[in-house]
């Protein structure tokens, strides 16, 4: 409570804003939910979009990369932004322009049109996310900040799960706009709690915006993350992909240099020398590289190989979300007593296992030998999420945690488009290998059965009699030798980050100075003032 205190009167939060904490994180959790529900939710829909929109292939990649290009390439700016003008400010613009592209996404009358719309909702996403976690910060003493980063990692975690069966619910008893509409009355209740409870805070050091490194960073993570989306698709050695990723490596290098010689830099370059926030950042691409890569694979397993619908299939690879809803908080409890380097270190462990035993699973397997498999992802991917989180913010200097909120979440996006896209390139290269050789064995021709399971199961419906049923068999073995090696990299990248972080990342941050706006030896810095709302700032 003494140390409650301290931090109270030390000038870090607006009156009464210590007492309400709790309430403001369940603001937080509600806004964060409602973005990281739009990241799955559409997936079940998008053959529905096909019959009612007439949607191409290309169209409906667009769908779904309009919204997530301008999303992750926004982000960092959001942050800045957030520090700059007020974090909850930028919360509230956010929640309302995700409700506006979302009710716009819900009556689109074309598939270009849905393209734009899912773009206006991007936006929306880029401004809550950061803003959702920066407000933490600044509302929690450090002491209890672990705990309420864990309840934070959990609830987006089960923002993922939640997605797909939401998704699959609304769509068998409304038409497809409700996967939109149904944020709209999630929106209003957050807008008017944000603006009851949530007090306002900026960078009082802000004198201006850096316009040469908000430009150069849109441009360089838009250019990454679209080839990373790209590359499975078009190739790896398209000309296309290999000219974005060289524009992209260019832009990138250029912010650096840029950040590194301007006075008031959007992203300090520096604090990448602290071991608290360059290994945090590389454990939390690692995480996700092995968690959205995995499940970008186990969803088609569970659909091709064992017959479920999409919605059956949520509902059985949601417990993920619920391990990690679960386990996240009490491993913010433990990183006051275990330290992050512990708990960073056995959860990327303990995910690193739940893949190896994902990569064993057959055609043959039963449901619990799958649910098994993946608590024990969940619950690694929880104890490894929470304090990574809480290792790079406790290392940002608090009046950039709009900034710093914004490169922990610009690191989960980079770590799932490398996860399913690097794990599919890989399954589709071992697909095609096995399946090719077992079709030369069989003497079946079969277009464009080596491209994918579902048009080789097509195919062999097709075909039908005992040299159809020969296609399928050949075709499911394949898929599940692909899923195998592919999990097993998945496995392997997980593994290399529990060494990245037992090697690296320091197990204590040092005790915080009170002083604000002075970094203490290990990088941490003093939270600044918060205000309350409207007028002066309070005085203290």
């Amino acid at each position: 409570m003494a140390e409650a205190k301290a931090w109270e009167t030390a000038g870090t939060e607006a009156p009464g804003a210590y007492e309400r904490r709790w309430w403001i994180l369940g603001v937080l959790c509600v806004s964060l939910l409602v973005v990281m529900i739009d990241n799955t939710v559409l997936n079940v829909a998008l053959p529905t979009l096909v019959r009612h929109l007439h949607a191409s292939t290309t169209q409906l990649q667009w769908i779904v990369d309009a919204y997530t290009l301008v999303f992750a390439g926004l982000l960092m700016t959001a942050g800045s932004l957030s520090d700059h003008f007020g974090r909850k400010l930028a919360l509230g613009t956010g929640l309302l322009v995700f409700g506006a592209g979302s009710a716009a996404c819900a009556f689109a009358g074309s598939a270009n049109v849905l393209i734009s719309t899912r773009a206006v909702m991007g936006l929306g996403g880029a401004l809550i996310m950061p803003s959702t976690l920066s407000v933490l910060i600044h509302v929690f003493p450090p002491q209890e900040r672990a705990r309420a980063i864990g309840i934070w990692a959990g609830v987006s975690g089960l923002g993922i799960g939640l997605g797909p069966l939401i998704g699959g619910e609304l769509l068998d008893h409304f038409w497809w706009g409700s996967v939109f509409l149904i944020n709209i009355p999630i929106v209003v209740v957050a807008l008017v709690a944000v603006r009851l409870i949530v007090p306002e805070s900026k960078d009082p050091a802000a004198a201006r915006t850096d316009a040469v490194g908000v430009l150069l960073s849109i441009a360089g993570v838009v250019s990454l993350i679209y080839a990373i989306n790209e590359a499975p698709n078009r190739g790896w050695t398209d000309s296309l992909i290999l000219a974005m990723f060289a524009v992209a490596a260019v832009l990138l290098a250029v912010f650096v240099w840029w950040e590194l010689r301007v006075d008031r830099p959007m992203l300090d370059i520096r604090l990448f020398k602290n071991p608290r926030f360059g290994a945090a950042n590389l454990a939390i691409v690692l995480v996700f590289f092995a968690m959205l890569g995995s499940l970008f694979l186990i969803t088609q397993y569970l659909q091709f190989i064992h017959g479920y619908t999409p919605l059956a299939a949520g509902v059985r690879t949601a417990p993920i979300a619920l391990f990690m809803m679960v386990f996240s908080p009490p491993a913010g409890q433990l990183v006051k007593r275990v330290g992050n380097k512990m708990l960073v270190s056995v959860g990327m462990f303990v995910a690193a296992t739940g893949l190896l035993l994902l990569s064993r699973l057959t055609a043959a397997s039963t449901y619990a030998e799958f649910l098994g498999a993946m608590s024990v992802l969940g619950i690694g991917m929880a104890f490894a999420m929470t304090p990574a989180t809480d290792s790079i913010m406790g290392a940002v200097p608090a009046e950039r945690s709009g900034v710093g909120s914004a490169l922990n979440d610009t690191t989960r996006e980079l770590g799932g488009a490398l996860g399913v896209a690097i794990l599919g390139s890989v399954f589709a290269s071992a697909y095609a290998s096995r399946l090719t050789t077992a079709l030369t064995g069989l003497h079946v021709h079969a277009a464009g059965a080596t491209k994918s399971i579902g048009a080789a199961l097509g195919a062999a419906r097709g075909i039908g009699g005992p040299v159809g049923q020969q296609l399928a068999t050949a075709a499911s073995h394949s898929f599940i030798d692909a899923m195998s090696r592919s999990l097993l990299v998945g496995s392997i990248v997980a593994f290399v980050g529990a060494l990245v972080a037992a090697i690296w990342l320091p197990n204590r941050a040092p005790a915080p100075s009170w002083q604000a706006g002075v970094a203490d030896a290990g990088g941490v810095y003093a939270p600044p003032t918060v205000t309350a709302g409207p007028g002066p700032e309070p005085a203290y």
